[in-house]
């Protein structure tokens, strides 16, 4: 399965991320396939994000699936259309007493 995700870089306490097409079997910090773009939270709003959109929308539609967090990069950037759906919840609901 071939995934869109990020990989942290840069130093302690000063992170930013790629945004990579990756073999999910793949260890985290190992060989990707392809570069997507950057994300870096600590700059300015305008220069916080770059992603290739054709790039991104090619791979979108091979069948390539994003982490949550890519989505919703790729929306902010407009490779993606925000879906309708909510994506299935990332931990059990807490049992009601």
């Amino acid at each position: 399965m071939v995934k869109m995700r990020l990989v942290r870089m840069g130093d302690k306490k000063s992170p930013f991320y790629r945004i990579i097409v990756v073999d999910a079997r793949k260890a985290q910090t190992g060989e990707y396939i392809d570069l997507i773009g950057h994300y870096n939270p600590l700059v300015a709003e305008e220069q916080q994000l770059a992603v290739n959109v054709e790039k991104a929308k090619d791979w979108l539609a091979k069948g390539v699936q994003p982490t949550e967090t890519v989505k919703n990069l790729l929306v902010k950037a407009g490779a993606m259309e925000k879906s309708e759906t909510l994506s299935a919840p990332k931990t059990k609901a807490k049992k009601s007493k």
